[in-house]
């Protein structure tokens, strides 16, 4: 079974996070919610989420780590030691990690962005650039880069867009869940 996990920090964007966890749990993904420095994470809009366990040496046994945005959520993965180590020795082992939004900027500190393709939401190309400068920065939806093993995305009306291209990072066939959430419905109507 396909293990995932997101890890929430203080600030974080809530949808953006919670959207991944729906999409890869009702996908039959074993998702785990992990708090950055606790188990009770207040996020950017005051919605309090408890989550399954706190950040440690576990998440270099998931098969993807992801990060939602949010400026200040963002900026606490990004200034996290510990987490900075466990993500660069997923990056050196293969492994996938994900993030979107501001999160991207969490990524280029740690050393995960390096020569891979990515987006994040506009402005925050500006920080990647500076700490990842050989990354190259893309302004579509969503960017999957299967040679670095990195999944970005934009912003919180992306989220859904991300969270298929996480499952599809695992292997998992997304379009009946797609169709099951009109996804494509809205994607052909808008």
């Amino acid at each position: 079974m396909k293990k995932a996990a997101v890890v929430f920090a203080d600030g974080c964007e809530e949808v953006e996070g919670l959207s991944v966890v729906d999409v890869l749990r009702r996908l039959g993904v074993q998702t785990d919610m992990v708090g950055l420095t606790s188990k009770q994470i207040n996020g950017d809009h005051h919605i309090l989420l408890t989550c399954d366990q706190v950040v440690d040496e576990r998440l270099l046994d998931y098969d993807v780590v992801a990060f939602p945005g949010g400026k200040t959520g963002a900026e606490n993965l990004r200034a996290s030691e510990q987490l900075r180590d466990l993500m660069a020795k997923r990056h050196e082992n293969g492994m996938w990690d994900a993030a979107m939004c501001a999160a991207p900027i969490a990524l280029a500190k740690y050393g995960v962005l390096d020569d891979a393709d990515y987006t994040c939401y506009p402005g925050f190309d500006e920080q990647t650039k500076k700490d990842a400068p050989t990354g190259h920065f893309k302004e579509t939806i969503t960017v999957t880069d299967n040679k670095h093993k990195v999944i970005t995305s934009r912003g919180p009306a992306t989220a859904w867009a991300y969270a298929y291209a996480i499952a599809e990072a695992l292997g998992i066939d997304t379009r009946e869940i797609k169709d099951g959430m009109l996804y494509n419905y809205l994607a052909a109507n808008i």
